[in-house]
């Protein structure tokens, strides 16, 4: 039977089992070598890491290889998850995850039986919308910008993991310093805290005084959690 495209015999269009048997192990080859080689070993980090792993973290597991090829593996999951499919690779808290799709969520939320989380208060997230834009920022600085006291919401905030003593500001009384966690960027799907919206935005959702907070927009913030840790009897709580 002929490989060759002939119009006039359809028959002939047909390709042979024998050309079939013959590249049947190249493709299997190739696809073998794919999963095992540098994109699939990437992938299998992103996808067995418990958080969202960055590229210093990619860099340091591959040490071997060049890190511009560990960034085009990337680049080359990013294309392939692009495609229509039940999952994606998406940036958030600056690293990389891969995760269902936000429209799936009602089917995966089915098979695990997820109860409806436990969702923040008002005043909870008023004063995580101040900390995020405002960090560091001290409880009293809080307190004066919403007007009432914050202790109890702050403490449940730090309990949720979204909030973190970032270090001790230098007056008199040398009081606590807030500031949002890597935690919070996950939750929030932030690669990072320049993608918070528009101080304007949030206020109108939540009630604020757009002018208390517009005098610091988000992108002149620090990652909260870059600030060091304080140790000893400065330490979080």
């Amino acid at each position: 039977m002929s490989d060759t495209h002939d119009p006039k015999n359809p028959d002939a269009n047909a390709v042979s089992v024998d050309t079939l048997i013959a590249t049947a192990p190249a493709n299997a080859a190739a696809d073998e070598a794919d999963a095992t080689g540098l994109v699939g070993i990437v992938e299998a980090l992103i996808f067995a890491s418990p958080e969202p792993i960055t590229p210093k973290q990619l860099f340091k597991v591959l040490d071997s290889e060049p890190k511009e090829e560990v960034l085009a593996a990337v680049e080359e999951l990013k294309r392939r998850y692009a495609r229509s499919g039940g999952l994606q690779l998406v940036e958030v808290a600056a690293g990389y995850q891969i995760v269902t799709r936000p429209e799936l969520h009602e089917w995966v939320r089915r098979l695990f039986h997820e109860r409806t989380s436990q969702k923040l208060s008002v005043p909870a997230l008023e004063t995580l919308a101040v900390i995020a834009y405002r960090q560091p920022v001290t409880a009293p600085e809080i307190a004066e910008i919403r007007g009432v006291n914050t202790s109890g919401v702050l403490n449940t905030l730090i309990g949720r993991k979204l909030v973190k003593v970032v270090g001790r500001k230098p007056v008199v009384g040398r009081p606590f310093m807030y500031g949002t966690t890597r935690d919070f960027l996950d939750k929030f799907g932030l690669n990072d805290l320049s993608d918070l919206p528009k101080v304007e935005d949030l206020a109108d959702v939540l009630g604020f005084d757009p002018p208390a907070l517009a005098e610091l927009t988000a992108t002149e913030q620090p990652q909260a959690f870059d600030f060091e840790s304080p140790k000893g009897d400065d330490g979080a709580p």
